[in-house]
């Protein structure tokens, strides 16, 4: 079994302004503070002995190399990704940075997403990706249009009650 795996999706390469700041942050933290630590840690893993049978050594390394993964991901994304920070010029209409309440047509049920980039995407705190099938059926929809998006429940039909962006 080889450990090949077919690349990725390519997901659009867009970011709020504050996700931005969030994964400069990760990256900052993994760089300056986690991986010196990890560095530290197995150095004195490996000064124990026999690195074959030594748990701790076998276990920093790993992190080590998770974290070299996450910086080199970071840095390579970092560079693609464009900062979208300003309001459209329809603030009616659903685009990116769009903050969407939503009701669905047969529960009543009202729901408020915001769309953003899929590198900040956040179920609980109602942030969902660009790329997402319900986000992909309300872009361009304006307030009091309805929509149907294609969810993994089946399709489903909602009603946009407000758009707003934020300033």
């Amino acid at each position: 079994m080889s450990r090949w795996r077919p690349p990725a999706e390519k997901s659009t390469a867009l970011i709020t302004r504050e996700g931005h700041a969030r994964l400069k942050a990760e990256l900052d933290d993994l760089w300056r503070v986690r991986r010196r630590e990890v560095v530290k840690a197995l150095a004195a893993a490996a000064a124990e002995g026999d690195r074959s049978e030594n748990a701790e050594y076998i276990y920093r390394k790993k992190q080590l190399g998770e974290i070299d993964r996450r910086v080199r991901y970071l840095s390579k994304r970092l560079e693609a990704l464009r900062v979208v920070d300003t309001a459209p010029s329809d603030p009616e209409a659903v685009f990116f940075g769009a903050t969407v309440e939503v009701e669905h047509t047969v529960s009543g049920e009202i729901s408020r997403y915001r769309i953003v980039g899929p590198d900040e995407t956040d179920a609980k705190l109602g942030l969902i990706s660009i790329d997402s099938p319900l986000a992909r059926a309300m872009l361009k929809k304006r307030i009091d249009d309805d929509f149907e998006a294609q969810l993994p429940d089946g399709p489903q039909r909602f009603f946009i009650v407000a758009v707003e962006y934020a300033v």
